[in-house]
């Protein structure tokens, strides 16, 4: 192996080697203190009413489109019943 092929081997693998290193973006800023814990994924707290629910669906093992089909109507209900409720 001559010098130039030496060198150009270098010069390839520094560049594979550098690439990783450099295209590092900076650290995530930190999380403020304004996001409750009790967030879901999408960022909304969910209803008393939507997570009793849920306990209903999980406990009958409903899935995929009855389960949906269910939380709705279970949750238009329960909404639909509170709001029947006189206010003390």
């Amino acid at each position: 192996m001559t010098i130039s092929s030496r060198a150009a081997l270098a010069a390839l693998v520094s560049l594979f080697l550098a690439g990783p290193a450099l295209a590092q973006s900076a650290a995530p800023a930190a999380k403020s203190d304004t996001a409750a814990p009790a967030d879901t994924k999408m960022g909304k707290q969910r209803s008393p009413e939507s997570m009793e629910c849920s306990k209903e669906a999980d406990a009958k093992g409903l899935k995929g489109k009855e389960r949906k089909k269910f939380r709705r109507e279970c949750i238009k209900d329960a909404k639909k019943s509170a709001a029947d409720k006189p206010k003390s």
